[in-house]
């Protein structure tokens, strides 16, 4: 990851190896935060796999804080999708 901003509260950062599945869910886990104004992300260009990830957020909020959070957050989401799945198939193999 890359970060690109002269302004601590708008911030653009550069994520390599990354697609649309990363962006689309980082970006809406991002905007919950009522302190962020605008959070947005593009591809540069389809042959490309980097993505230009980009967060202003409002007061004296850096735009780091919302960034770290968001993937934490996905982070976590992402667990307990996995345990639940998990849990499941278990629950699945007991009954076969």
């Amino acid at each position: 990851v890359q970060a690109d901003g002269t302004d601590g509260n708008c911030v653009t950062f550069v994520l390599h190896d990354e697609d649309h599945t990363l962006g689309n869910s980082l970006r809406y886990m991002v905007m919950k935060n009522p302190d962020v104004e605008f959070c947005g992300y593009c591809i540069t260009h389809p042959s490309e796999s980097k993505i230009n990830f980009r967060i202003q957020t409002r007061g004296t909020l850096p735009a780091v804080e919302p960034f770290r959070k968001g993937l934490t957050d996905l982070m976590g989401v992402c667990q307990h999708v996995l345990n639940t799945f998990e849990r499941s198939m278990k629950e699945y193999r007991a009954q076969r």
